[in-house]
């Protein structure tokens, strides 16, 4: 697995990264023998950087990454975890599920908080939660509403704490370009997490927002690489998920024209969205999400299989993918 560090830190992180919102029971329930065998293959297969959130499952997932990374060498690992939304203990709603598409009760509300005292609370929260003794990389979660204070507040505050050595990197992870290349243009941040807006099938931070962090040297953590699921199977079905939402029947009939050429090729879709995606040269590493050891072990597998360059070569002839792009040598 190869490492490269984040923008002007010295924080290295491996080439694939694990997803920790899965573990946070996205969407389903992951029970917790299942979860802790997902992070020990990922581990197993070389993976040193785990990213994490509040948010997922509503502190579900870093508790279980925080188990799953017990006992492993604290100096072969890179844990980020994010800051804007706290968790306030909501006893009145333990009853009910949560509503924020994880499979969890609903005993914590989400209170959105980018002030410098809300960062700090909130990372001694995770700290408690993971069972570290420090957070590698911090990064301001979905700030899209909160600009203001985030780059006001917050960011000044993860700025300190950069310099006084207690993290090491810092950044911001939103599923919007925009307001990350203001970020990356305003700030000194070492790395933005963008999620599914550079992918096979969506490309739109490419002309503006990837050249900007390649000139400011501002590392990329690419997520939602397979855009919800519709890329991450071979065969994604009526049910399968774009964004959040069922993809539409014309973005799967795109998908399946992508299928007929990787498959003339020996390939397989998500092997091909992976690559894809790490050939930026702004991408630092391609974080991927997994449900399970079986999903890490073929995800990681996919990643190291090289793809043949003439399927590039007929995936950009069939107008599937841009000719401008950068493309695996």
């Amino acid at each position: 697995m190869k490492f490269r560090r984040l923008g002007g830190s010295a924080v290295p992180v491996s080439a694939l990264g694990f997803g920790g919102a899965v573990i946070g029971n996205l969407y389903h329930a992951v029970d917790e023998d299942t979860a802790l065998a997902a992070v020990a293959a990922a581990w197993d297969a070389g993976i040193r950087y785990f990213d994490t959130a509040p948010h997922y499952g509503l502190g579900l997932a870093e508790r279980r990454l925080g188990r799953a990374l017990a006992g492993r060498p604290r100096d072969e690992l890179v844990v980020s975890t994010k800051v804007g939304r706290l968790l306030v203990p909501s006893p009145q709603r333990a009853g009910l599920r949560d509503d924020a598409g994880f499979d969890v009760p609903a005993d914590h509300e989400r209170v959105w908080d980018f002030s410098a005292d809300g960062v700090r609370r909130s990372l001694q929260a995770s700290l408690q939660r993971l069972g570290l003794d420090r957070i590698d990389v911090v990064l301001l979660h979905d700030p899209d509403e909160h600009w203001e204070q985030a780059v006001g507040e917050a960011y000044p505050a993860l700025h300190e704490l950069r310099s006084q050595g207690v993290i090491g990197a810092i950044g911001v992870g939103m599923n919007q370009w925009q307001m990350l290349e203001r970020f990356v243009t305003e700030t000194d941040v070492d790395a933005v997490l963008l999620a599914g807006r550079y992918t096979l099938l969506e490309q739109s931070a490419v002309d503006s927002m990837l050249p900007m962090c390649l000139r400011r040297n501002v590392s990329v953590l690419a997520a939602g690489v397979f855009n919800g699921g519709v890329l991450a199977t071979d065969e994604p079905g009526p049910e399968a998920m774009y964004d959040y939402a069922p993809a539409a029947p014309e973005l799967r009939a795109r998908v399946a024209r992508m299928v007929e050429v990787i498959h003339r090729h020996g390939a397989s879709l998500p092997q091909v969205a992976m690559a894809f995606v790490a050939a930026h040269p702004a991408v630092t590493s391609v974080v991927v999400g997994a449900r399970s050891a079986d999903e890490v072990r073929s995800n990681a597998e996919l990643f190291d299989r090289p793809v043949p360059a003439a399927l590039w070569t007929e995936l950009v002839a069939a107008g599937l993918v841009r000719d401008d792009l950068p493309l695996p040598a």
